[in-house]
């Protein structure tokens, strides 16, 4: 290997790239609790087709496009690396090969559109969802992505790279991109059937819990393996990934149990990833301290910020716009506030005598993805929707959209009814065979006597 090559930090960042890979089936399982029965299996491959899409179009445009040689501006890179041509085993990206650095920016690419679906679920036909998550990460995702991640000298993404944006694991490029591009698609196809009439509870709430709790492990790799080495700044990254969503978890049962009278399990999930979401930017630049505020804050915004969805008449079904959106916001704007300058960035924040310079950077940074985002969902979306069609019928949506686009259901209920009718009957047997036992003793004991 080339002079520079470190094995623990190539071990480090390889794992950390299976840990964002679990992130996505540990979304689905989030996601596929939180929905109706009927549309179980829908949620769940919405996110594993974002697996197979993304990586493909990796391959051939997206690594390029995305980390390549500015192509001008600090918008988009260059074609020199199309289909991962002239990337070979001996060229690095800072301390370990750029084959490396590349399969873990995929695991951010893959998760990304993931994320959008739980804003359209209970009613996206799955042909026109595919192909929206092809178009959205070509013309979205990927020039965010080189906006946000790519860096070179002061040559690279027009807001990491060339105006000092602090964005260390995605608060803009994943998250704000994501849940901004959900509240387009919930405009786009409009309210479920019984929006605000019908009970839409989570189906499965011990699938919620363990989705979080898959996230909330898979998110160290996201946070920490962003500082590309096994170095002081990913433990930093770590440790306040941990703390923030702690506190986060705290802040949103409090104002649940401040606002609804209860501590919910929806409640606790929800509020862990509204703190992963908000300290995914901050991790690389705060204290844990930092930490501790950005989650509290964060938990108690996002949980006030769902009900928004009710107030302005939009159906974003699961809250990505709530969650991701405000909590990717608040965690990028709070940089500006608690950045300390002596984590791994040199830039300080408001409260350690940075003045207004970060936030006033920081705020650039959330508005331009926030509505480049917007406004490219929605028109790829609109597209979709007028052309081959985005939402599947009503009629199909009341009966369950599992049945209808992929031919099959989450929970065979006939064969656990007919179990169930076989055990009760075998109960009433053995009922019946105790009795007439007991009765003949007690004949026999009367004789007897």
């Amino acid at each position: 290997m080339p002079d520079g090559f470190s094995a623990g930090d190539t071990a480090f960042v390889l794992i950390s790239a299976a840990l964002v890979m679990l992130m996505t089936p540990g979304l689905a399982f989030f996601y596929g609790g939180m929905v109706r029965v009927k549309s179980t299996l829908n949620m769940l491959v919405m996110s594993f087709i974002s697996l197979a899409i993304v990586s493909v179009l990796w391959v051939l445009y997206g690594y390029t496009l995305s980390f390549g040689p500015d192509a001008g501006a600090g918008l988009i890179g260059n074609l020199d690396f199309l289909g991962m041509r002239g990337i070979g085993l001996n060229q690095l990206t800072g301390t370990i090969p750029t084959t490396t650095f590349a399969a873990f920016q995929l695991m951010f690419a893959i998760i990304t559109p993931a994320l959008i679906s739980g804003a359209i679920a209970d009613r996206a036909k799955f042909g026109a969802w595919a192909l929206f998550i092809a178009l959205w990460v070509s013309v979205v995702y990927f020039p965010v992505a080189h906006w946000v991640f790519f860096f070179d000298g002061g040559n690279g993404g027009w807001l990491g790279d060339r105006n000092g944006v602090i964005d260390f694991a995605g608060g803009t490029a994943v998250h704000i991109n994501a849940g901004v591009a959900g509240l387009a698609l919930c405009l786009v196809l409009g309210k479920r059937v019984g929006f605000k009439r019908d009970p839409m509870r989570p189906h499965s709430l011990p699938l919620v819990m363990l989705g979080s709790g898959l996230l909330w492990f898979g998110w160290f790799g996201f946070n920490a393996g962003s500082a590309l080495a096994a170095n002081g700044v990913a433990s930093m990254a770590l440790i306040n990934t941990q703390i923030a969503t702690a506190a986060a978890v705290l802040g949103w049962l409090v104002y649940e149990k401040l606002k609804h009278g209860a501590f919910t399990t929806l409640g606790a999930a929800s509020g862990a990833v509204a703190g992963l979401v908000a300290i995914t930017p901050a991790c690389g630049s705060v204290s844990p301290l930092g930490s501790i505020a950005i989650g509290l804050i964060a938990g108690a915004a996002c949980a006030a910020a769902i009900s928004l969805k009710y107030r302005f008449g939009f159906d974003d079904s699961l809250d990505v716009v709530g969650v991701h959106a405000v909590g990717g916001a608040i965690g990028s704007l709070l940089i500006g506030l608690f950045a300390t300058g002596g984590v791994g960035q040199t830039a300080k924040g408001l409260f350690y005598g940075g003045g207004l310079d970060q936030l006033g950077k920081q705020a650039m940074g959330v508005a331009a993805v926030a509505v480049y985002s917007f406004v490219m969902s929605w028109l790829l979306g609109t597209a979709i929707h007028k052309t081959i069609g985005f939402r599947v019928t009503e009629d199909v949506e009341v009966a369950g959209i599992d049945q209808a686009e992929h031919a099959e259901s989450a929970y065979d209920f006939s064969a656990m009814g007919a179990s169930l009718s076989r055990a009760v009957s075998g109960v009433e047997k053995a009922a019946a065979k105790s009795a007439g036992t007991t009765a003949s003793t007690a004949e026999k004991t009367e004789v007897d006597a």
